[in-house]
């Protein structure tokens, strides 16, 4: 039986359409809270989501990405607005900004990425999934009056992000709390290994069978049960736009008259590199997701970052990054190649022409178990276990960085971790890390890579880029007998070449290397 290629479009769509329509249920009010956050009409957040889905996935570097506005530059946005005044000024800000990241992909920015320790993007991971059970408990609950995809531990209302769960359970909406328990249990029960053996379960998403049943359950509630009708402020809100004239009313042009403004180009650079480097994690982190290790060309992602910015900037759009709960989501829905993401822009641009009236139907609560369930995914108990068998100088910057992001905001938190990565990687010996040398054969070229003496964290963009630009159809024998000492992410990175070596028809043997065990977070 041949095995599906995970990069055939076609091959796959059994699997990307279902995993697409779960990530539109997710972006959708994250599109909507995020653009409120901003102080941005409501429809800029649509805006930027169809472009991410519809344009982005295809000129991304990367299989698994999602894009979209980032709660991560809600502040930035906020600021951006008040300096500039009008909104269309900020518009062009954004053109300027995606111009910047065309250029950064061009010039090859895109390797700084390689440059983060897998303590810290692991760290990253499972810091969002916990940050995505905090937050989603007090809209299980109907209590939050917060935006959807807010991600700060400071709130806008003055509350925290653990102060809120206490005043969550304190002001509990009934309505929404069974809906939410209801959804949560059908959402466990369909993954689990005893209905996956049926058809059905495997093709239709739990999380459309959740929003068609919380629809219908408040339907009940507001018929015969109106003490637990769940109030308009728990549900999702998009705006209506009945015909073509009323989208042209709400769509916005940048104002080409601030090019002389120079506090234009400082809020287009301080977007443009904020953007890039939370990309830039973004696509790290889900190479990592992956179940099969594919590595994302992070410079071709910067540039289509930059199409996407321009586009929406121009249509009167956020700007835009790749996102992590979204890639995250597309990721345990069972998203295989680009097309999922380009599945749930599709869906977002009918939920503006077509869909809108149901969709606001749609409580929080059951979009809030979606993201419980992502969120465990992404910092299962199991991966703490294994970072802290690796030893302290995997672990401690591991611990580091959740803690750092959960109590200040993403790019803060790993900045903290990668401070704390950099302190134990210096204490490792940095020499040249490996000799190549290259035989020429009839049948197979025979390549040997021997490894140095010491192999520190620093030489990992140096090898991975190697063993990527290696010949399909070759002999690679990877030595580490005169190696004293292998940092673990260089350890990573050989073994999941080896994985997935066979799909460039490359024989690989290593020796004297040891193998390591590598958390499959999926």
């Amino acid at each position: 039986m041949m095995k599906r290629d995970p990069n055939d479009l076609t091959a796959n769509l059994s699997k990307d359409i279902p995993a697409g329509l779960v990530v539109f249920l997710v972006a959708l009010p994250l599109c909507l809270g995020i653009a409120l956050a901003s102080g941005a009409p409501l429809f800029s957040g649509l805006i930027t989501g169809i472009v991410g889905g519809i344009v982005v996935a295809w000129l991304s570097g990367s299989q698994l990405s999602v894009s979209g506005p980032a709660a991560g530059l809600t502040v930035i946005v906020l600021n951006g607005l008040e300096t500039l005044g009008t909104f269309e000024a900020f518009l062009l800000a954004v053109v300027i900004a995606g111009i910047l990241q065309l250029v950064l992909g061009f010039v090859k920015a895109g390797v700084i990425g390689l440059y983060f320790p897998s303590s810290v993007i692991k760290g990253m991971l499972a810091a969002i999934g916990v940050i995505l059970i905090l937050k989603q408990i007090p809209h299980f609950m109907g209590a939050d009056e917060d935006f959807f995809g807010e991600m700060s531990f400071f709130q806008p209302d003055g509350r925290n992000t653990f102060s809120e769960i206490g005043y969550a359970f304190s002001s509990i909406q009934l309505g929404a709390l069974i809906v939410g328990v209801i959804s949560l249990t059908i959402l466990i029960a369909w993954d689990t290994d005893r209905l996956k053996r049926y058809k059905f379960f495997k093709l239709v998403p739990g999380a459309l069978i959740v929003v068609l049943l919380s629809i219908a359950l408040n339907i009940l509630f507001a018929n015969y049960f109106p003490q637990l009708t769940i109030a308009d402020s728990h549900l999702v809100t998009i705006p209506i736009i009945g015909n073509v004239q009323e989208l042209g009313n709400v769509l916005m042009l940048p104002d080409f008259g601030s090019f002389g403004n120079i506090d234009v180009y400082i809020v287009a650079f301080t977007i443009g590199i904020v953007a890039s480097l939370e990309t830039l994690l973004s696509v790290e982190a889900v190479d990592k997701l992956d179940p099969h290790k594919r590595r994302s060309d992070t410079n071709r992602e910067l540039k289509a970052q930059g199409v996407g910015n321009i586009v929406a900037g121009m249509l009167g759009g956020l700007p835009m990054t790749a996102v992590i709960v979204r890639s995250s989501a597309n990721v345990a829905s069972g998203g295989q190649t680009r097309v999922s993401a380009f599945v749930h822009g599709v869906f977002l641009v009918l939920s503006v022409f077509f869909l809108a009236t149901f969709l606001n139907l749609i409580p929080l609560s059951a979009l809030a178990a979606i993201l419980l369930i992502v969120g465990f995914k992404l910092t299962k108990p199991a991966l703490y276990k294994s970072q802290f068998k690796l030893g302290h100088e995997q672990y401690v910057p591991f611990i580091v960085t959740i803690l750092a992001i959960l109590f200040t905001d993403l790019l803060i938190g790993i900045c903290i971790g990668l401070a704390v990565g950099i302190f134990y990687i210096l204490k490792a010996n940095y020499n040249s890390p490996y000799f190549f040398h290259k035989e020429e054969s009839a049948n197979r070229d025979i390549i040997r890579i021997k490894l140095s003496e010491h192999v520190s964290f620093l030489n990992k963009a140096s090898i991975i880029m190697t063993l990527d630009q290696l010949p399909h159809n070759c002999h690679v024998i990877i030595d580490g007998e005169k190696t004293e000492y292998i940092d673990y992410d260089v350890l990573e990175a050989i073994q999941e070449f080896k994985k997935t070596a066979h799909e460039r028809d490359i024989v690989v043997e290593v020796f004297n290397i040891e193998e390591v065990s590598v958390m499959e977070m999926h």
